[in-house]
């Protein structure tokens, strides 16, 4: 693996983050209003199925960053990461932000693991209206 420089002229366009996941999903609605309903996401916009584009819709989820979902015919793979994870995940600022999140997706009737701690961060994992795994995780203060 080559490495750039950052003092070199192709460093100068430093990566700022991630612009968007894609999702996909046999329901648009019920995947949208889980994000957005439950977890407190923004709907940015909507786009109607016209051929051969499905029809999607992009979710911002804070910071710039985006879920783009994809009304599709089959479902998602639902299996954890190598690691054992949801191989993805949202972030929340604090804490009590992060119980408040899982308190939410449990009172909607989705399911939701324990909070549990990591060297530098809270996390828990949830499975989505399609059974697809996402973390949901946030920084410990000072680490």
């Amino acid at each position: 693996m080559s490495r750039i420089s950052p003092g070199s002229p192709a460093g100068a366009a430093m990566l700022l983050g991630i612009n968007h996941l894609t999702l996909s999903t046999p329901d648009l609605d019920r995947l949208v209003s889980y994000y957005t309903d439950v977890l407190g996401a923004t709907l940015a916009f909507e786009r109607a199925a016209s051929p051969p584009d499905p029809r999607i819709a992009v979710v911002d989820v804070g910071g710039a960053d985006h879920l783009m979902i994809a009304e599709t015919a089959t479902a998602p793979p639902t299996d954890l990461d190598p690691l054992g994870n949801a191989g993805w995940g949202l972030r929340v600022a604090t804490h009590a932000g992060l119980c408040e999140i899982r308190e939410r997706i449990l009172a909607a009737g989705w399911p939701a693991g324990p909070v549990e701690t990591l060297p530098t961060q809270w996390t828990m994992t949830a499975r989505d209206p399609d059974g697809r795994p996402v973390d949901v995780r946030a920084h410990r203060p000072g680490r």
